[in-house]
């Protein structure tokens, strides 16, 4: 049967493509087939393989099974359809044709058929023979009846014919290893009354288990009425003439004994099948097998041996692992070590030989390397590698490094003999490494003790939890802490406090935050006070709401999902269709919904509709800063930066004065840039060829890298392109939270790829793609989500995976808390991402391509909007531009003064100003167009007032102008124009302060979340010329002695009058003893006077 059928390709002819011969169509033949048609995205190769036998590839494994089924189809690795659909300009195969000789030379392989195939690479798959006795020939064992081995579906055949016959009364197996116990197995399934085994050792299986472990497998054949012969090795056959005249097999010569036997099976072993690579001139090592090298080559140049055919380093493997391995090298080598994230050619090493089979009914397990107890207990050797002893996957010992095996190690055993269970598992001495081990009847544990044995790291719980189990984790809602402990460091916060909310009524986590000012600091343990507030609520029986805020009875999941389904692209009109008619939102739905619109379509967040929803990172492009200038990262793809472009960010810093400082995230930080400068920075940024880092988004922050191969002598994969790659997709991605990614390009890890949202480590074989980590207050270890992975699969399985966190995540939750809450955990994510079990991966793909498609650098369309760049003004009304804290030089760099450790509590009212409020008369400070008025959204401008008031202008649609202070009291800053307007549960307007979210009252200035803190409110209208935006105000004199800047503004006697934080001073001590610097006790009598001498200087309420 011959085929070069399928279904789709490139129209590049199979001739023009690199020709790959497969000679041999088993397990590992088909693996690299398989491997080589999924990895060659790029469709360079075309494949052909010829299969001698008349079948196409089965599992030879699962032999055993043919004797209850008899149907070879169930044994079939893939189904006939499977090749039918393969695509012809990339794959033929060829079954029941045998290659018969190879001429490397000329790169021609001529076939039984007498066909001629041209090759560009060779790969010899051919398998092995089974070994026979010294006493037993091959020609010998063909010609005695009753003579079997156990290889094929033939062999089975032959095996179940002659079983059948009704003399047949007694079987022999010769072995008792996986094979033989096979082989018994099938011929005790045949009814055959009576089986032997007959072995040479005290036990079955001794190499792959102990004594102890031996003995139970043997008692457990016993008893189901197998005899097994220990000590038994055969001299010869006895044999008869039949009537046919064909000599017939009848038992064996023991020493002096004769046993008796019917048929026998010989499964003593195998012999590679090195025929054909002997007869055409390809070396041969002398024990046998096709000789090849770290990369699979033989000594003819582009032919390859993989599987039971080839001998690497003297070694011949007879499983099925160590072949699978070998496929998958090659094959990975051949597609995946040019281009994009290319890794360095994957070499052999010390294949795993760890096994999990079920025989003659007992299931049998053997990982890493289980002899290392008996091993040490020998004398070492001096390179016990390199003599082909250690049978675990492990690099060769440096001279200044031993193996965990040959040093001191302690064995952990657990015997059962009522349920036939036996563990062993062997340590090193430290219980911190886990070595190897064997299992008999329970083997539930074996994937996952293999995969800790690989990884060779140290353990994180004591070796008794391996057999006793370990304790369940709690589920993070801070369950096993007291009530005092405190979960908000800011304000000192603790448990007990949001149960007592919780217990008095308190059941709004808005409520409860409001009344402890928990997550009203940085913002760090908002998740861990969420997660108490739910268990704190269902102890009180309460029904925990999973709604936005009061505007959106529903999570942001499903709200989500509506705003896809229905195609809805603006705040107002996703308000009015599901959220609550007539209001305008608030700080939490405001930028929710921006986050969602923009993972859906990405326009720019700058537009009208949606300018006024981003909290003011997001508004201004930029990170505010406490004195209410920004920070500017540009982004460095992968940490790599030419010297000109840091020569052209070095200028750019010296030319505004900003204070530099490289990120955890290999970027460099400008801070100290004033909002009006901002433009002419992107501009000239821009200019040398540098980009929007996103820094102020909640999106893609960095991908982090190490060297990798492009310098590191220890890199096996190119960590720095595929960073680059990976920041450059998913740039500008705008997420529920930020995230962070990192690539190491090896397992020395330089890249801290486990502590990021997702991570990259490459291995020897690919890629480890490890989820869900992040650092911050509660930092989370990443899981290991994919082994091995190749470079052409790595980026679609982080398009999912981040694809599927943002379609499903809570808003503000990081990826670690998402996944812990998933239901199902990293399992079920596995089932969606890598599995498909939703059907939706295709999905994903698209949304992300799309996605991904509508980048544009959010700086650079900034830049070229004449209409954006008005948005960026300090005032409308003047160019003027005013400090809100004291510049001060550190360290040969300009930095703001420090904030005091607590600033005293303050309300500001009418009744602090001279003149009553009768007096006050209308001032035109602002034009309808500086504040770019709309229906769809509000909008907010600062403006001067007098020669030292700075004042905040808000536009709400259908409700007017609304106008306050600039100044939030909480922290002195001059930035309220830049906060949320939104309105709560009763229809009042307020706007939330965007350093610290104090909220304040439109009407009337009251903190609707701090009774310590009011603001001062003014009557604000549409002037008669319909251009102009009024305010009703006092005299400029009398406002300037209340809210002045100077007055208020942050200097660096502030903090020393009102205290440093104590906590973080840190005093340094000369080698005299010595303090350094001067002396802060002391305080200067003028602190906090801004300019005024005495109290005359408004009202004396206000002095500090």
């Amino acid at each position: 049967m011959d085929s070069a059928s399928g279904t789709s390709g490139s129209s590049k002819p199979p001739a023009e493509r690199i020709q790959v011969m497969v000679v041999g169509l088993g397990m590992v033949g088909i693996a690299f087939i398989e491997k080589m048609l999924t990895l060659d995205v790029a469709g360079k190769y075309f494949i052909r393989t010829c299969g001698e036998e008349p079948v196409v590839a089965y599992n030879r494994v699962g032999l055993t099974e043919y004797f209850q089924h008899r149907n070879i189809e169930d044994l079939y690795l893939n189904d006939v359809s499977w090749y039918a659909k393969q695509n012809p300009e990339h794959f033929a195969f060829h079954i029941g044709e045998q290659v018969t000789h190879i001429d490397s030379e000329n790169k021609v392989v001529k076939t039984s058929k007498s066909n001629e195939f041209k090759y560009d690479i060779l790969v010899l798959a051919t398998g092995s023979v089974a070994s026979l006795p010294p006493y037993m020939t091959t020609e010998r064992a063909k010609t005695v009846k009753g003579v079997f081995v156990y290889r094929s579906i033939a062999d089975l055949e032959a095996i179940i014919k002659y079983g059948e016959r009704p003399e047949v009364k007694r079987a022999s197996v010769i072995g008792g290893g996986l094979l033989g116990l096979e082989a018994a197995k099938a011929v005790y399934d045949m009814k055959v009354p009576e089986v032997s085994i007959l072995i040479r050792q005290d036990y079955p299986l001794n190499r792959q288990l102990d004594s102890s472990a031996g003995e139970l497998v043997l008692k457990k054949i016993e008893k189901m009425g197998v005899e097994v012969k220990t000590r038994c090795e055969p001299s010869s056959i006895l044999t008869r003439t039949d009537d046919q005249g064909d000599e017939t097999f009848e038992g064996f010569n023991v020493k002096d004994e004769k046993i008796e036997s019917d048929m026998v099976i010989f499964a003593i072993g195998i012999q590679p099948r090195d025929d054909l690579a002997r007869s055409s001139g390809i070396e041969i090592e002398p024990k046998g097998g096709i000789k090849v090298g770290d990369d699979l080559q033989t000594s003819a140049k582009g032919v390859y041996a993989i599987g039971e055919c080839a001998s690497w380093r003297g070694n011949f493997y007879g499983l099925i692992a160590p072949g699978v391995e070998m496929a998958d090298i090659l094959a990975f080598n051949l597609t995946q070590t040019e281009g994009t994230a290319a890794h360095v050619p994957r070499s052999m090493n010390p294949p795993d030989l760890s096994t999990r089979l079920k025989l003659m009914g007992v299931d049998v397990a053997s990982f890493g390397d289980y002899f290392a107890d008996i091993r040490v207990a020998q004398k070492p050797k001096a390179d016990p590698v390199a003599d082909g002893e250690v049978a675990i996957s492990q690099p060769k010992p440096s001279k200044h490094r031993k193996l965990a095996a040959d040093g001191p190690i302690q064995c952990l055993t657990y015997h059962d003999p009522f349920s036939a269970t036996y563990k062993k598992y062997i340590f090193t001495e430290d219980g911190q490494h886990l070595l190897g081990g064997m299992m008999i009847g329970d083997v539930g544990d074996f994937t996952k003790l293999v995969a800790i044995t690989k990884k060779k790291k140290k353990l994180g719980v004591p070796p008794s939890d391996f057999i006793l189990g370990a304790k369940k984790a709690g589920e993070d809602d801070g369950g096993d802490l007291d009530d005092d402990a405190v979960v908000c460091s800011c304000h000192n916060v603790t448990k007990g406090a949001i149960g007592s909310c919780v217990k008095s009524g308190l059941t709004d986590l808005a409520a409860v935050k409001t009344k402890t000012k928990a997550g009203a600091g940085c913002g760090g343990c908002v998740p861990m006070v969420t997660n108490i507030f739910k268990a704190e609520m269902k102890k009180s029986g309460h029904k925990v709401s999973t709604a936005l805020c009061p505007h959106f009875k529903m999570s942001r999941q499903d709200l989500f999902q509506i705003i896809k389904i229905k195609k809805l692209r603006d705040f107002a009109t996703i308000n009015e269709t599901v959220g609550t008619p007539g209001t305008i939102g608030c700080e939490i739905c405001k930028p929710a919904v921006a986050s969602i619109l923009s993972s859906l379509y990405n326009e720019h967040v700058m537009k009208v509709e949606h300018h006024h929803n981003q909290d003011t990172n997001d508004r201004f492009l930029a990170n505010i800063q406490r004195n209410g200038t920004f920070s500017v990262v540009p982004r460095i793809p992968g940490g790599e930066i030419s010297p000109e472009k840091l020569v052209a960010i070095g200028k750019i810093a010296s030319e505004y004065g900003l204070y530099t400082k490289i990120t955890g995230g290999q970027r460099i930080d400008l801070f100290g840039a004033s909002k009006p400068d901002l433009p002419d920075i992107w501009a000239k940024l821009h200019a040398a060829g540098l980009e929007s880092g996103h820094a102020y988004g909640k999106s893609l922050r960095t991908v982090k890298s190490c060297v990798g191969t492009t310098w590191c002598r220890f890199g096996v994969g190119d960590s720095v392109g595929l960073a680059i790659d990976l920041e450059n997709r998913y740039r500008g991605v705008r997420s529920p939270h930020k995230f962070k990614g990192g690539v190491s390009g090896c397992v020395r890890e330089c890249a801290e790829a486990q502590s990021k949202d997702f991570g990259l480590i490459a291995t020897d074989k690919g890629w480890n793609i490890f989820v869900g980590g992040n650092g911050g207050m509660k930092p989370r270890h990443a899981q290991l989500f994919a082994q091995d992975v190749p470079p052409s699969k790595v980026v679609r399985i982080i398009d999912r995976y981040l694809m599927y966190y943002i379609r499903t995540a809570d808003r503000l939750v990081r990826t670690a808390p998402w996944l812990e809450s998933l239901e199902g955990g990293i399992e079920k994510l596995r089932k969606v991402i890598l599995e498909d079990e939703l059907g939706i991966c295709a999905d994903l793909d698209a949304e992300m391509d799309n996605l991904i498609g509508t980048y544009e650098d959010e700086w650079k369309k900034a830049v070229e909007d004449p209409e954006a760049r008005k948005r960026f003004r300090q005032f409308v009304n003047t160019d003027e531009r005013r400090p809100a804290i004291d510049i001060i030089e550190e360290r040969g760099q300009k930095r703001a003064a420090d904030w005091p450790r607590d600033f005293p509590s303050q309300k500001f009212d009418g009744s602090h100003l001279m003149t009553p409020e009768s007096e006050w008369k209308w001032v035109s400070l602002a034009g309808v167009d500086d504040l770019q008025v709309n229906d769809q959204n509000t909008t907010s401008v600062a403006v001067r007032y007098g020669s030292d008031t700075q004042l905040a202008i808000f536009h709400v649609p259908h409700k007017g102008f609304y106008a306050t202070q600039q100044m939030c009291p909480h922290k002195r800053a001059f930035v309220l124009d830049h906060g949320i307007v939104g309105d709560d549960k009763n229809g009042d307007l307020y706007v939330s302060c965007p350093l610290h979210k104090r909220n304040f009252k439109l009407d009337n200035g009251d903190c609707t979340n701090d009774e310590s803190l009011k603001i001062l409110t003014f009557q604000a209208r549409l002037g008669e010329d319909g251009q102009s935006v009024q305010v009703k105000l006092p005299p400029a004199e009398d406002l300037d002695s209340v809210i002045g800047s100077s007055k208020w503004m942050v200097k660096k006697a502030t903090a020393e009058a009102f205290g440093r934080n104590a906590a973080t001073a840190i005093e340094i001590v000369e080698p005299s003893g010595e303090l350094t610097g001067e002396d802060n006790t002391k305080s200067n009598a003028n602190a906090g006077a801004g300019g005024c001498a005495s109290s005359g200087c408004g009202s004396s309420a206000l002095e500090w």
